[in-house]
């Protein structure tokens, strides 16, 4: 994982929206795509970018994949994050 590509991945509104989602359990490309007035390529491409930057996972079932929130990546980051948390000086 490269904070890079996860930052980036998170500063579209739409791929941070599909990630908001997932958080409540696994769905579909086309069960994402229904909440959306977005082109099955464009919310597609989001889940690319997603996927590319670790963010999801994506499992098969029979005709359909599911994609789910790889909850790792998150606790890298908030981990990275908490480095920079209100540590107080002491005198």
């Amino acid at each position: 994982m490269s904070f890079a590509e996860t930052f980036r991945a998170l500063s579209d509104p739409v791929r941070r929206e599909i990630l908001v989602m997932l958080k409540e359990g696994k769905m579909t490309a086309g069960e994402i795509a229904s909440k959306f007035d977005l082109t099955g390529a464009t919310v597609s491409y989001h889940l690319s970018v997603l996927k590319k930057a670790d963010l999801l996972f994506e499992n098969k079932v029979k005709n359909f994949i599911y994609y789910e929130v790889n909850v790792s990546v998150f606790e890298e980051i908030m981990l990275w994050l908490s480095q920079f948390g209100g540590n107080e000086n002491e005198d």
